[in-house]
């Protein structure tokens, strides 16, 4: 392509850097992994969670950290295999076909920049409705040694690597293609606001084009970033919560009322997301993020393997709520909850039908733009009274921890009864036991693990406002600053 036909091809409206620009795009696409498969090695059945070499760390040997971490025996090779490959090709394969067979809904867009929507079919949730319907049959038929649990348990590391090289491999492809996007193209292809700054680390992290899409034989047309959105990663997130569920079945002849609560929250927030998919195309992933490794990355790797350590670490060592814990975690989840649904409800009434009785009474500032802006209410309330919920929720996620860590202890076989404690403070499974789990000086040293996510998820949300924020700048201008004194709280009011 011309130097021209790019020019006549770039966004109008371009912004600078995000995210530490070229050094922090380059710091996040090969740091953010290694904190997945340091999540995934570090907290373990080996040895415990943390590893006993990080509550030591001035005595740490290497030998003795491969040990306790269960480092492959054939090194970097055995983080991947031609096995595990196969097996997550076939999920993808599976996803993209329940796509294009099951009946689902059609809808626009947002307009583009260029003109004119593009169409979308939502059938997301069914699609998740057919898997775990096949995954549950098969567990009745083979109960808790049906092939799909044992192998993701076997294969938790092996399956974060190829999801990894998948997220890798549509950034590059995605970013090799945008550059054959031309002005006026039938297909509206667009490039995104802020992903052809020419840095190619940058624009290949941030993503060039808005909206990929790919023509697949007899599958027909997928849109690239909405398949990403809510299909393999969220379905995969609940998949690996069930699969730790059942791991937890088979070695102690019990389920926690903690991992059940920690798989029914997350459940719950997944299936409304698929249920509510429409709702996609009004968020800044799909209307203004170009699509590169920050979000085949985050949507495939990052949000099935980090959201899901709290149900991994149960699998190991089941924690008792008991009936005041239950309620406890109960009352935060649906709090946030609560705050989360009717504020994007609310949002989502207000944009498509304003005479909507639920939500017609509620007071909104008119930009010159021709927009509205809700002053009442949620969005009265502050300017992002969802992101206020989603975090209240994380919460709920960790809590069933307790104050977490383990110690895997080895030592002469002992037979014991099947979910037998030890010294009250630990587990073993039934038949001829040769380890213990027990808490130990772990104590409170694994909550930097089962709490993690709090910690991330709020330096996530804050930092996604803040770049709400710089959009809704360049979109309102001056409008915004009155809207600004209107609603002067960003999430939490008196606080933030």
């Amino acid at each position: 392509m011309s130097k021209a036909a790019r020019k006549s091809v770039l966004p109008a409206n371009t912004h600078g850097y995000e995210f530490g620009g070229p050094p922090g795009a380059f710091a996040a696409s090969f740091g953010l992994p290694i904190v997945c498969y340091l999540a995934a090695f570090v907290c373990n059945d080996v040895s415990g969670c943390p590893v006993p070499s990080a509550l030591y760390p001035r005595s740490l040997q290497l030998s003795k950290l491969k040990t306790e971490v269960g480092w492959p025996q054939d090194g970097f090779l055995g983080l991947a295999s031609w096995r595990t490959t196969g097996f997550v090709l076939a999920y993808y394969l599976f996803s993209l076909i329940l796509q294009a067979a099951l009946p689902g809904i059609v809808v626009q867009g947002v307009q583009l920049r260029s003109g004119g929507r593009l169409e979308y079919k939502f059938n997301a949730f069914s699609s998740a409705i057919t898997v775990i319907f096949i995954a549950a049959i098969g567990t009745y038929l083979y109960g808790t040694d049906f092939p799909l649990w044992t192998f993701i348990w076997d294969n938790y590391v092996q399956l974060i690597t190829v999801n990894l090289c998948i997220a890798f491999s549509l950034a590059c492809f995605v970013y090799y293609r945008s550059f054959s996007v031309k002005s006026g193209n039938m297909h509206r292809r667009e490039l995104a606001a802020g992903g052809h700054t020419g840095n190619l680390i940058y624009d290949w992290f941030i993503g060039r084009e808005l909206n990929p899409r790919i023509a697949i034989p007899v599958i027909g047309t997928i849109d690239i970033k909405a398949f990403c959105e809510l299909r393999p990663g969220m379905l995969g997130w609940i998949l690996l919560d069930l699969a730790f569920v059942v791991h937890q079945y088979k070695q102690y002849g019990f389920i926690s009322d903690s991992i059940v609560l920690i798989t029914l929250f997350q459940s719950l927030y997944v299936f409304d997301a698929l249920w509510m998919e429409p709702a996609i195309l009004s968020t800044m992933d799909i209307t203004t993020d170009g699509f590169g490794f920050m979000l085949a990355f985050g949507d495939l790797v990052w949000l099935p393997f980090i959201y899901s350590l709290q149900a991994r670490y149960l699998a190991v060592y089941p924690v008792q709520l008991g009936l005041y814990g239950i309620i406890g975690v109960l009352a935060v989840q649906a709090f946030g909850y609560w705050i989360f649904r009717s504020s994007n409800n609310e949002k989502n009434r207000f944009r498509t039908n304003p005479k909507d009785p639920r939500i017609a009474h509620l007071q909104y500032m008119k930009t010159t733009s021709g927009r509205k802006l809700l002053t009442s209410g949620w969005w009265g309330f502050s300017r992002h009274p969802n992101y206020l919920g989603d975090w209240i929720m994380a919460w709920s996620y960790c809590l069933p921890t307790g104050i977490a860590g383990y110690v895997v202890k080895h030592g002469s076989p002992v037979i014991m009864s099947q979910g037998d404690m030890v010294d009250g403070n630990g587990f073993v499974s039934g038949g001829l036991v040769k380890q213990q789990v027990l808490q130990g000086e772990a104590k409170g040293w694994g909550m930097l693990i089962t709490y993690f996510y709090v910690l991330y998820f709020a330096i996530l949300l804050i930092h996604r406002e803040m770049r709400d924020e710089e959009a809704c700048k360049r979109k309102y201008g001056e409008d915004w600053e009155e809207y600004k004194k209107k609603v002067r709280w960003r999430i939490l009011p008196g606080i933030y």
